[in-house]
């Protein structure tokens, strides 16, 4: 039978025994567009890029 040459340690144990899991990305509301998207990031709706609740950048229609 196989035996350790050192003993593990109990972080090391614990992390192993952990159920502890991630949760999904949190998402938030932009107030002027109502779309979901994530913090900090900016979005696209409707052919706008909107950051904070203001447009930043409109695409070009060619």
């Amino acid at each position: 039978m196989a035996h350790p040459k050192r003993k593990q340690s109990t972080t090391r144990r614990d992390k192993r025994r952990t159920h502890y899991k991630t949760s999904g990305p949190t998402l938030a509301t932009d107030p002027t567009t109502g779309e979901a998207h994530l913090y900090h990031r900016a979005h696209w709706y409707e052919g706008k890029l909107y950051y904070k609740g203001k447009v930043i950048m409109e695409k070009e229609v060619e």
